[in-house]
């Protein structure tokens, strides 16, 4: 799914008013009556106190379309007024008046800090105060106005945007935002909503289809696209029943050192579990005996050294290389770790203590075969690429090095990022039980496991780890957050290949 900015969502606006001969107001209560219809749904007529705060302008256009509908249908609805300027929008005042026409009522308006309402913590309430169109933080009592909102404990629904949250920045922490429990957002997901920064305020999200031009949504080069089941489904390759082994790639898993081979152990494992043909293993002798008695499957070879990487030969001729969980950072193995870079041409993955050794030796990023897949962490990014001030800036710095080095960086984190260097895919598959010892080292182990399959690194990556994220959720399903381990997602691939070619139920 494609995710837009501000920008080309309102131009997607302004071709679908002229490509279907409708106006602006029409458009609105189409938009509107999709929130009533999610909203009706799940409260089946409850007795429950609703409480709509519409701002002036569209956003709380949409406020009084959803209002005047939840009227007609015997809701109890009372609606306030958000009065931050002397401006209003056409559409708001259309709307102003077809709610007061027909349910004979009129909006509380406020406009200053005595106005505010009281919200109790069984209330249903609704923000409506901005949407997408802000460009300055809220101040004053709009501002404390927000906060009595958050601090009420009511479940707090979001219309297309949490008010105070911008669409193309963090806001700064002390700024006034919106915490919505749910956010119904018109047509594409916003950026803002995957970001770790801003992800808090929008709660769950979904995404409601207002029937925008389909030419233009086709046409339009996306800000990132979201992968979800429908994407990565399409990324994945059948089997042909007439194949063997040696068909889906052979991939050599480097790293481990005295005391951590058991990420090796993870990784390898998920390297066959994600459906690569034959997996070896390089290691040093301390980790010969772990290896042949915890993973059959694996042809073992060892380091002359006992504790730690030193000279990285075989004769072998392995599809992918997947190197550095465990391998520690001595300079003997950064030694051979750099022997390793100037004889492979084939995309690698690099991992874990193979990111900290690219990040304290910048030249061997020059080493890096073109399209190599790198997955690091939060701090490992920061020691590859320098600090940021923000999300955004993150996201530049990132692009940058992409695209100096010619490889796909994958940013792991709530929502896993993946960086081509052009484009950037935000996974929405996963949770937070994942956040456990090891998950990495599975996901380096399934992105392997996928390019030795043939896969693009970049397609790899993007279906690895969504695949990792699924596998994850099925866990999670069976056994909690609390109690899932890396191993589990690995020993559930199966199961998430499974459900990735499963029809949803209609």
């Amino acid at each position: 799914m494609k995710i837009l900015s501000a920008e080309q969502l309102k131009e997607a606006d302004e071709v679908t008013l002229k490509t279907e001969g409708i106006s602006s107001t029409r458009l609105m209560e189409r938009a509107a009556s999709l929130v009533f219809n999610e909203i009706h749904t799940r409260l089946e007529g409850a007795d429950i106190n609703i409480k709509i705060f519409c701002g002036i302008g569209n956003n709380g256009g949409d406020g009084l379309v959803l209002a005047r509908l939840l009227h007609k249908y015997g809701y109890k609805v009372e609606v306030y007024v958000v009065n931050y300027s002397d401006k209003r929008s056409d559409d708001f005042l259309v709307n102003y008046d077809r709610y007061k026409k027909e349910s004979h009522t009129w909006p509380e308006l406020i406009k200053r800090e005595e106005d505010f309402p009281e919200i109790s913590p069984g209330d249903f309430v609704v923000d409506a105060i901005f949407g997408i169109g802000l460009n300055r933080p809220a101040e004053g009592w709009l501002a404390k106005l927000l906060l009595h909102i958050n601090e009420s404990g009511a479940f707090c629904l979001a219309v297309d945007m949490p008010s105070g949250l911008f669409p193309d920045k963090v806001p700064a922490e002390d700024t006034a935002v919106i915490k919505a429990n749910y956010t119904l957002t018109f047509q594409t997901p916003k950026l803002v909503f995957f970001l770790p920064q801003s992800m808090k305020y929008a709660g769950e999200v979904q995404v409601l289809d207002i029937g925008l031009d389909r030419g233009y949504l086709k046409e339009v080069q996306a800000m990132a696209q979201l992968i979800g089941k429908r994407e990565a489904r399409h990324l994945y390759k059948p089997r042909d029943k007439n194949s063997h082994k040696g068909d889906y790639g052979h991939t050599l898993v480097v790293g481990g050192s005295y005391g951590k081979i058991g990420s090796i152990v993870l990784s390898a494992k998920s390297t066959l579990r994600a459906g690569a043909g034959l997996c070896s293993v390089f290691v040093p002798k301390c980790g010969y005996e772990i290896l042949q008695s915890s993973f059959p499957e694996a042809m073992v070879i060892t380091d002359e050294n006992d504790k730690e990487l030193t000279n990285i030969k075989t004769d072998l001729e392995p599809d992918v290389i997947c190197f550095g969980m465990g391998a520690g950072k001595s300079s003997n193995t950064v030694k051979a770790f750099k022997n390793l870079l100037g004889r492979i041409k084939n995309p690698m993955l690099i991992d874990a203590d193979g990111l900290n050794m690219l990040s304290e030796n910048n030249e061997l990023l020059g080493l890096l075969p073109k399209n190599s897949v790198l997955t690091p962490h939060p701090k490992e990014l920061e020691r590859l690429i320098g600090k940021w001030n923000d999300d955004f800036e993150k996201i530049h710095k990132i692009e940058k090095f992409t695209k100096k080095y010619k490889i796909i960086l994958v940013l792991k984190g709530a929502h896993s990022f993946v960086f081509s260097g052009k484009h950037i895919y935000i996974n929405n598959s996963g949770n937070s039980g994942m956040a456990t010892a090891g998950s990495g080292d599975v996901l380096s182990g399934i992105i392997a496991g996928l390019m030795s399959q043939k896969y693009e690194p970049l397609v790899a990556a993007i279906l690895g780890v969504y695949l990792h994220g699924l596998a994850g959720d099925i866990c999670a399903e069976e056994s909690g957050y609390e109690a899932l381990i890396s191993g589990d997602i690995s020993d559930n691939l199966g199961k998430a290949f499974l459900a990735l070619m499963k029809d949803e139920k209609k």
